[in-house]
């Protein structure tokens, strides 16, 4: 394995780590999804960080940033664009909307309704976006950042299954520690921050890593354990309903990525119990009178799993 790679994605997390204080789990979370070619939800309160992670990973992989606010009156068409006719030339122009950019903020995503969420569901899913019957494909990278606010606040629609499912990953950043607030307290703006940052991997270089994260290697025995991971979601034990296929790769993709961030060619057990929690929970619901949420019955399902 190239260790250059792994070293540009640690220099990476660092520079992150400069702007957003004492998340350094979340940010290799948040770095791991877009290694692996997924997408992230981050499902918090406002003002813990979520913009100012988004942004700090554009510009310090020198991507093409957007950000959209979503709210109950967002259409389709304020997200993927509209074609509008221009007498000077005598034809419809096509004026791209804010989703063809290689990051893309989608701010409050459960504020806006289902139709607007679906148009967001085919970009993410098929790299894509279809505007008056053509298909207009997106730029690559394209990882999207979606943020979530609680779902007992007012306004919010809960997100289907559907597009749940495609979030490889979802985390929460939380409140800071008070060594870190502190820091955030006395020190410079994030934002003027962000501004001075220079890029630590090009385009190019993003690309490479994420073909190499398809060339660590997962051995049988590792295959055998995940397999019993996915068995035991589907047993009625610990969950309502278990584990698609597609899952099982979602996890198997992130955890490869996790072991090329640790330096290493192949993948291990480690790396399946550190993403599983954030990689399955949102797509699982523990059965009834379990007395935990999604992520503790994950963490609970694991420690009586054993490894083979």
């Amino acid at each position: 394995m190239d260790s250059s790679v792994a070293r540009q994605i640690s220099r990476l997390v660092e520079q992150i780590g400069t702007v957003i204080v004492g998340k350094r789990a979340q940010i290799e979370d948040c770095v791991a999804c877009l290694l692996a070619g997924g997408h992230l939800l981050i499902e918090d309160v406002p003002g813990v960080g979520k913009t100012t992670l988004a942004h700090a990973l554009a510009v310090c992989l020198g991507l093409k940033f957007s950000r959209v606010q979503f709210t109950a009156d967002l259409m389709p068409s304020d997200l993927v664009g509209v074609s509008v006719f221009e007498r000077s030339k005598e034809a419809f122009v096509f004026h791209p909307g804010p989703v063809f950019a290689q990051v893309l903020l989608a701010d409050e995503i459960n504020r806006a309704g289902p139709k607007t969420q679906s148009a967001l569901l085919e970009a993410m899913e098929e790299q894509q976006v279809s505007v008056e019957n053509e298909t207009r494909a997106l730029p690559r990278p394209f990882f999207v950042i979606a943020t979530q606010n609680p779902t007992d606040q007012l306004g919010t629609y809960p997100l289907p299954e559907s597009q749940l499912d495609r979030f490889l990953l979802r985390i929460t950043l939380g409140y800071p520690d008070r060594a870190s607030e502190r820091a955030l307290l006395v020190g410079e703006d994030r934002r003027e921050l962000i501004t001075r940052m220079p890029a630590v991997m090009q385009p190019g270089e993003l690309e490479q890593a994420q073909s190499a994260v398809h060339e660590v290697v997962a051995s049988e025995a590792l295959l055998d354990y995940l397999q019993t991971l996915i068995a035991a979601t589907r047993n009625g034990q610990w969950f309502v309903d278990g584990l698609s296929p597609r899952a099982g790769i979602a996890v198997l993709r992130v955890a490869r990525a996790r072991a090329l961030m640790a330096q290493r060619s192949y993948v291990a057990p480690d790396d399946i119990q550190a993403i599983l929690p954030q990689a399955i929970a949102h797509r699982l619901q523990p059965i009834s009178g379990a007395g935990r949420g999604a992520i503790e019955q994950v963490r609970a399902m694991v420690e009586a799993t054993p490894i083979p």
